[in-house]
């Protein structure tokens, strides 16, 4: 679901496919904006992900952070599904552009206003877990009895103990700064098909072995246009294959989902953090540019790179 206006949404594509780091000042004023709506509305909201390291381990914003993480868990301290419509219908009348995706794994809301966008996560409860993006299984405890800080000149609600969970997410060496490049710390930490259930699993196991043709697949090209055989290709959290001498590789999704993938070959490794990714369907991967140490400092990993054949 999506809501408001078109410039709205060009933004918030923009946010995703060719990001820049917040200005801090403008990122402070928009997230104390956020967390008044997200009171007024009476939500329970923590800050998440990178917006939660940054506040813990510096207290300010990450230098190469392109936008605002805040998150609740759905069937904790009050929240419904049915609030967090209300939630967005607040936001749309605040003047935001409201994008929505749903999936097993959470309801996903992005919010636009002046080209800055925040992220509000509504985690869905797993078992005795949540999963943080892109695929990090996460304690429910670390979210029931949330800690107060101070940060940005407010109050602001972090998981409880946000060492425990940084940790989870991020790896032990989670206090280094890494800049961009800290996303192969994150999807290293996440076993294969960790994401899928049990029934997941098995129409994994039946896609793979006894209809590959409804598999998904991502096709692979070296620099000179190629197709590259014996690549490996992960899709975070799922699983994992090889290219045949077509440059293809095949896939298993049981839903459209947000992933990370990560492609390798021949000395070549590049993650990319956000490809959204549709079960049965072909994409095409192209290597990136090469890049100076500043210019991936400034525009950070590639999300939204694959293309459809």
């Amino acid at each position: 679901m999506v809501t408001s206006t078109g410039a709205g949404e060009a933004a918030y594509e923009k946010s995703i496919k060719s990001p820049t780091p917040l200005d801090p000042a403008a990122a402070a004023e928009r997230l104390k904006d956020v967390k008044r709506i997200l009171d007024q509305s009476g939500v329970v909201f923590f800050l998440g992900s990178g917006t939660c390291l940054g506040a813990i381990r510096e207290n300010r914003f990450i230098p190469w952070d392109d936008e605002m993480d805040t998150a609740s868990v759905i069937g904790l301290h009050g929240l419904t599904e049915e609030r967090i419509d209300q939630v967005v219908a607040a936001f749309t009348q605040e003047g935001y552009y409201v994008h929505v995706g749903h999936n097993s794994r959470d309801i996903g809301i992005s919010v636009v206003k002046s080209s800055i966008r925040a992220d509000w996560t509504c985690h869905r409860i797993i078992g005795d877990s949540i999963y943080q993006y892109p695929a990090t299984k996460t304690p429910l405890r670390l979210f029931t009895q949330l800690k107060e800080i101070d940060f940005i000149g407010e109050k602001f609600l972090v998981p409880n103990p946000p060492e425990e969970y940084l940790q989870t997410k991020y790896g032990p060496d989670w206090r280094t700064p890494k800049g961009p490049g800290f996303e192969k710390d994150v999807v290293e930490n996440v076993p294969d098909a960790d994401l899928l259930n049990r029934w997941q699993k098995l129409g994994q196991f039946v896609t793979k072995n006894l209809v590959p043709w409804r598999a998904g697949r991502i096709r692979v090209f070296d620099r000179a246009g190629a197709p590259v055989n014996g690549a490996e290709v992960v899709v975070v959290g799922v699983g994992r294959s090889r290219t045949n001498q077509h440059g293809y590789a095949r896939f298993y999704l049981p839903n459209k989902y947000f992933c990370a993938v990560i492609i390798r070959y021949d000395g070549h490794e590049e993650v990319l953090y956000e490809e959204l990714l549709t079960p049965s369907e072909t994409y095409v991967y192209s290597p990136g540019p090469i890049v100076t140490a500043e210019e991936h400092y400034k525009a950070g990993v590639r999300a939204m790179a694959l293309t459809r054949e």
